[in-house]
């Protein structure tokens, strides 16, 4: 559920990934015509130039920071280095004058100095770099300003990606590059492309569902392994630990977010990272946790009991969770709308089946503690974007997670599971993950008996 907020890994980690290099994890990546067919939809639909960077790999001081591209840009071209840039022109530059490539990826030059701290990289100058990269055209970096003074001169509309509503938080590489777009082509009016990404993103891809199911697999035995082991007197740290020692083992590079591991009534906090509590006899623990494979995330909840048995409160709040998620499951097929009031909507669905089932202390119905929405996409980023609104359609993967979180309990129960949307319905990818009560308490109840035979 969590925005991308990976775990860093510790310095035991680094030092391995630095110093055991033939060891290392190897990153999958997609053809490089199906990213040339992306680039060429993209051009298409917007008609008029397109420039995109990058990251530069300063985006983070941290000395535990891994490069991990931005992930337009890594969208369109499949480049997973430091400071590159694309531009893209459309058919109709012709006729405006340009004699140029329609398609050119700027590479900064080698440094063999710095390659010595941090390995090899690309550059434009490489042999064989048309052939490695899928692009006709690579040019040094320093090239692309005066090409944008060029184009400047002929194209009112320049596309590139701009600060959207929460992208200063962070590091502000939207707007410290639309400013520079903007100085080298003053006369051109700059506009965002990112709702235009956005939209060939939904759709995935046939090489982009294998990478996601390899994220999510690992992430279901992660989860299989936290409901053996958990048990009270566990810290919640330990058990993320634990599904964090999974996913790098089955070659995950990082968490697609911070590992949500909330006991009691940490249970109840949507976005609790801080993983310190000794976990109880008699309470609910949420897991939300998900590995990312080669760029690509994961997002899985499950609840469990504490010891392995749902007290009847718990099981009831809890069966009222999965039958909203069942109502919206049986509900979900191409058309339908994620949000919204009408009767398309799954989150009214859900929100409809909570409301009329059970009651909280005071006798008033749950929908109240039914506080986020029920799906996202999910691809290169957990949260992954959409473009503008729009009824489901096959090939989207989603989540479906309705949750009940009812603080004055101790109380949060959460289950989500990944779903593609299919010519006819849906396929379950996470299927393999238990979800009824029952076949969690059993899960359990075998970790128990492994735990005491091995005691013995």
């Amino acid at each position: 559920m969590n925005r991308r907020n990976p775990l860093r890994r510790s310095s035991l980690i680094i030092f391995l990934f630095v110093f055991l290099a033939p060891l290392a994890r190897a990153w999958e990546r997609e053809p490089n015509s199906v990213f040339a067919e992306r680039r060429a939809k993209l051009v298409a639909a917007v008609g008029a130039p397109v420039v995109i960077f990058g990251y530069t790999g300063h985006e983070e001081a941290n000395p535990s920071y891994v490069f991990m591209q931005e992930e337009n840009f890594y969208y369109l071209t499949g480049h997973n280095e430091e400071g590159a840039a694309l531009l893209l022109l459309p058919e109709s530059a012709a006729e405006k004058g340009w004699t140029g490539p329609r398609e050119v990826l700027y590479l900064q030059p080698r440094d063999l100095k710095q390659e010595q701290w941090n390995g090899p990289r690309m550059g434009p100058d490489d042999p064989g770099i048309k052939e490695k990269t899928g692009f006709a055209d690579v040019e040094t970096f320093a090239k692309l300003h005066d090409t944008l003074v060029t184009l400047n001169k002929n194209f009112p509309e320049i596309y590139t990606e701009l600060p959207g509503p929460h992208s200063e938080g962070g590091y502000p590489h939207a707007a410290n590059w639309s400013k520079w777009v903007k100085e080298a082509a003053p006369q051109a009016t700059i506009k965002d492309v990112s709702s235009a990404v956005g939209t060939l993103r939904a759709i995935k891809s046939p090489g982009e569902l294998v990478l996601i199911q390899k994220a999510i697999d690992p992430s279901i035995d992660a989860q299989l392994a936290a409901m053996k082991m958990t048990h009270s007197g566990l810290y919640e740290y330990q058990v993320a630990a634990k599904m964090v020692e999974i996913h790098d083992d089955a070659g995950c590079e990082t968490e697609a977010y911070a590992p949500i591991v909330g006991s009691g009534i940490n249970s109840t906090v949507l976005h609790y990272n801080k993983l310190d509590r000794k976990i109880d006899g008699g309470e609910i623990v949420l897991m939300d946790v998900g590995g990312q494979y080669s760029g690509y995330a994961s997002d899985i909840t499950r609840t469990i009991p504490a010891d392995g048995k749902f007290t009847p409160r718990q099981r009831e709040i809890y069966e009222i969770v999965l039958g909203a998620q069942n109502a919206a499951l049986a509900a979900l097929k191409p058309g339908m709308m994620m949000a919204g009031e009408g009767s398309d909507s799954l989150q009214k669905i859900a929100k409809e089946y909570i409301d009329s089932h059970g009651k909280d202390k005071q006798g008033r119905s749950l929908g109240r503690y039914y506080i986020h929405g029920l799906s996202h996409h999910v691809g290169l980023n957990v949260h992954d974007p959409s473009g503008p609104s729009r009824p489901l359609e096959p090939g989207m993967v989603i989540t479906i997670e309705p949750g009940i979180y009812i603080p004055e309990e101790n109380l949060g129960v959460r289950i989500e599971d990944d779903v593609l949307i299919t010519p006819t319905g849906y396929k379950l990818l996470t299927a393999r993950l238990p979800r009824s009560p029952d076949e969690i308490e059993k899960i359990m109840a075998d970790g128990k008996a492994e735990r005491e035979k091995v005691r013995q």
